[in-house]
């Protein structure tokens, strides 16, 4: 049986915190890979550079992507994520505190299949982590074995 991860894309380690306790109150006991830059989800998703040879039977439910990371940003990631063959069907849910609009209008311009504001407050990013993973975890059915 693979495993079915959710790759966590998270800077701040505030959020990172508060996404793991939110993610763990709901009871969502997938394993979380957790990167903190773009460079280093690509070569998660991709199995390169200090990801070269990580365990393929290892399948990404979903993606959830912060857009102001170091290196290479929320956005080029998920440009990556569609333009590649392998990759381009993988569920992507951008989990951002931004509130611009044009934010979203690239993140859905570029194919992310959901746009998430992180509450202020910590109740609704619980209530929120729930709806995310209800749909995303459970109710979503996934074409795609990433490998």
């Amino acid at each position: 049986m693979t495993q079915k991860i959710i790759l966590l894309v998270e800077d701040n380690p505030d959020d990172e915190i508060l996404t793991m306790r939110a993610l763990k109150k709901n009871n969502i006991l997938n394993k979380v890979v957790v990167v903190r830059d773009g460079v280093e989800a690509l070569d998660y998703l991709f199995g390169t550079g200090s990801y070269s040879g990580r365990d393929k039977n290892c399948h990404i439910q979903v993606v959830l992507l912060d857009l102001k990371l170091p290196k290479i940003n929320g956005l080029e990631v998920l440009q990556r994520i569609r333009t590649d063959k392998t990759t381009r069907l993988l569920p992507v849910v951008i989990l951002t505190s931004s509130s611009e609009e044009q934010d979203m209008i690239e993140s859905y311009g570029l194919g992310a299949n959901s746009y998430i504001r992180k509450p202020v407050d910590f109740d609704q990013f619980i209530e929120a982590i729930k709806q995310l993973g209800m749909y995303w975890l459970v109710l979503n059915e996934h074409p795609l074995k990433y490998k």
